[in-house]
């Protein structure tokens, strides 16, 4: 080093000096250290692959890029094709995809653990076009059927049944899936007629009730909408003075099925508005008056006590009308729904069911559990946001589409 640099150096200090020797040793070699073997120095000057030889590596495809600044500023750019590069290497011209277009959705239930139908019941065993109705057999299906909310003791007196009529003898898919529909049906047939009433010669009252979130209110507009276009009389009575908004929300929904609705004042006594909606009924004919309640947790004693109460004044000044009492329940609540079914009949004796959000991924197998411990049928059904998405309940549809 000359006597310049030396005192230039001085002048850097120790981090100029490091930086320094840093610098000018990177700019010549790079260095590996592995375990305790001295440093093996790498040029830049490329290295002969060792023997195997690997494959040469795949170099960037640069003959779109311009080689130099007279061809940047005088060459002509090259074409380049359109491709889609795919996880094997290869390249799939554009012309060649395919747009799927999507399809229409078609009226249909989840089937049981929304497989197809050939999986729906037990997977593999099933898919079989013949199966040995055994042990594992029923063992497999049974599982599937709870899964499916249909309930242990639902599941169990179908497998019971399968079990008796097959005597170990190999059945076809088709025939266990025959077998399964006779007996769904038979669970939910033995309920009452799941129609829903009506009385030319009396005012009809539907009084629907539910807890939070279950769809309600906007069940109770397509009601209204579904009535009005049967050529009724229809009016609507605003008895969720609880929520907040519940009644604004309510009369827009009026708007949208054009009825007329009755209201109060927020926080009035939802049965004064039931007895005020009952006056005008009857002194206006009209035909149908359908009453929202609040929705409430039906382990809230008090909430429970103000349906009561809401019912007795139906009892009371309606006794001479054709009464349907609704309970909203969200397809799915699975077994949890049961539970809200046996409160609230308690209460308002409940004469049918409205399942709801049945177009999503719901199952809705809670409605056998209802059918058959409380003897209440499903009357209508909810399958989308629209007006018109209110359908009465067909048992052998739903079971078809349930398989």
């Amino acid at each position: 080093m000359s006597d310049y640099e030396e005192k230039q150096g001085d002048k850097k200090g120790w981090f100029g000096n490091t930086f320094s020797k840093l610098k000018s040793a990177l700019s010549k070699t790079k260095t590996a250290i592995v375990g305790d073997e001295a440093p093996e120095v790498y040029s830049n000057e490329p290295v002969a692959p060792a023997s195997p030889e690997p494959e040469e590596p795949l170099q960037p495809d640069r003959s779109h890029e311009p080689q130099d600044r007279e061809s940047l500023e005088t060459g002509e750019l090259p074409q380049i094709e359109p491709a889609i590069s795919m996880a094997s290497g290869t390249a799939l011209p554009l012309e060649e995809i395919v747009e799927e277009k999507p399809q229409t959705p078609t009226f249909r239930f989840e089937p049981i653990s929304g497989t197809s139908r050939s999986q729906a019941l037990t997977e593999e065993k099933v898919e079989a076009r013949t199966v040995v109705v055994d042990d594992e057999f029923l063992e497999t299906l049974e599982e599937r059927l709870i899964k499916a909310d249909l309930g242990l003791g639902n599941a169990e007196s179908v497998i019971d049944h399968l079990r008796r009529n097959a005597d170990s003898k190999s059945w076809t898919q088709d025939r266990v899936v025959d077998f399964l529909k006779q007996e769904f049906l038979s669970i939910l047939k033995a309920a009452p007629t799941s129609a829903l009433s009506y009385d030319a010669d009396k005012l009809n009252i539907y009084l629907v009730v539910g807890v939070n979130g279950t769809g309600k209110t906007t069940s109770i507009g397509k009601l209204c909408w579904r009535l009005k276009k049967e050529g009724k009389k229809v009016l609507m009575a605003a008895g969720d003075t609880f929520r907040a908004a519940a009644e604004s929300q309510l009369e827009i929904w009026s708007k949208r099925a054009e009825v007329d609705i009755v209201r109060l004042e927020d926080g009035a006594d939802p049965g004064a508005v039931v007895y005020k909606a009952l006056e005008k009924a009857r002194s206006e004919n009209y035909d149908c008056l359908v009453i929202d309640t609040a929705g409430r947790l039906h382990n809230k004693t008090n909430l429970m006590a103000e349906l009561k109460k809401v019912r007795g004044v139906i009892d009371k000044h309606g006794s001479d009308c054709n009464l349907e009492s609704l309970l909203v329940i969200d397809a799915s609540t699975g077994q949890n729904g049961l539970q809200q079914a046996r409160v609230f009949t308690e209460v308002c004796s409940l004469t049918g069911v409205v399942l709801t959000k049945l177009d999503g991924s719901a199952k809705g197998g809670i409605v056998f559990s209802i059918a058959r411990e409380l003897d209440i049928p499903v009357k209508l059904i909810g399958l989308g946001e629209q007006i018109d998405d209110l359908k009465d309940f067909e048992p052998e549809m739903f079971v078809e589409a349930l398989l």
